[in-house]
């Protein structure tokens, strides 16, 4: 499994929500591009990184800022928020992100995504966003009635091969992960042969412990992001722990 820092984007600053709630927000860097420098200084692999604005806006915001981590970190990065359209992930792609994460394009237009996934492939994943059980889109801001297992299952037939879980309830709380539900998301995605990633509530090194003790397929990876920046862990003692 591999330990995925965190970085989102808001108004050019590196930040946390807690909830998803963007009235909650915390501001760890304003320059996005010292806190890669800082987890890859640390050991990092990948970088995950949202941008925030583009999540809200519905468009890329931020892709000057992704360039930047980019050419400073040296190491590979997924980029989401705001992926909505084919050019939308040309542009993401072409900024240098090694994968691109989809959200509401994937409940609005399951069709573009499966094109997408025929082009891409492996490069393109899709975030499953639960809250109280259903999928949340549009930054987190609004429900649908989808629940997460059944999202995996129509996209794992349209040719999409990697997800990102996230429990919206417990995100950015470092109150420990949402494990209730990630055995049935984990089981849809090892069905069809899909990579899975969590993320959500990690704030302990024995939060990771338990995620990696679960030993479910297909599961692997971990998104974590404000227990990094407040010093919890690093990422070396986090990879570690996910090593076993």
């Amino acid at each position: 499994m591999i330990l995925y820092p965190a970085i989102d984007i808001r108004g050019g600053r590196a930040v946390r929500l807690e909830r998803g709630d963007y009235a909650r927000e915390t501001v760890y860097d304003s320059d996005p591009a010292d806190a890669a420098r800082r987890w890859v200084g640390q050991g990092a692999r990948w970088l995950h990184v949202v941008d925030l604005d583009g999540a809200r806006s519905g468009v890329p915001e931020n892709l000057g800022q992704v360039e930047r981590i980019v050419a400073t970190a040296g190491v590979e990065i997924q980029l989401g928020g705001g992926l909505r359209d084919a050019e939308a992930v040309d542009a993401a792609l072409s900024a240098g992100a090694g994968r691109v994460v989809l959200g509401t394009a994937a409940l609005a237009e399951p069709g573009l995504v499966a094109a997408l996934a025929a082009e891409h492939g492996e490069r393109v994943l899709v975030g499953v966003d639960a809250r109280s059980g259903q999928v949340a889109v549009e930054g987190w801001e609004r429900e649908t009635r989808a629940t997460p297992v059944e999202l995996v299952a129509e996209l794992t037939e349209r040719g999409v091969r990697g997800f990102v879980y996230t429990p919206v309830e417990v995100d950015g709380t470092m109150r420990g992960p949402g494990l209730e539900g990630l055995g049935s998301v984990a089981a849809a995605t090892a069905a069809a042969g899909a990579r899975l990633i969590y993320s959500g509530g990690v704030g302990s090194l024995d939060d990771l412990r338990a995620i990696r003790a679960l030993g479910l397929d297909g599961l692997d990876g971990a998104i974590v992001g404000r227990a990094l920046y407040e010093g919890r862990f690093t990422v070396a003692e986090g990879q570690a722990a996910l090593d076993g």
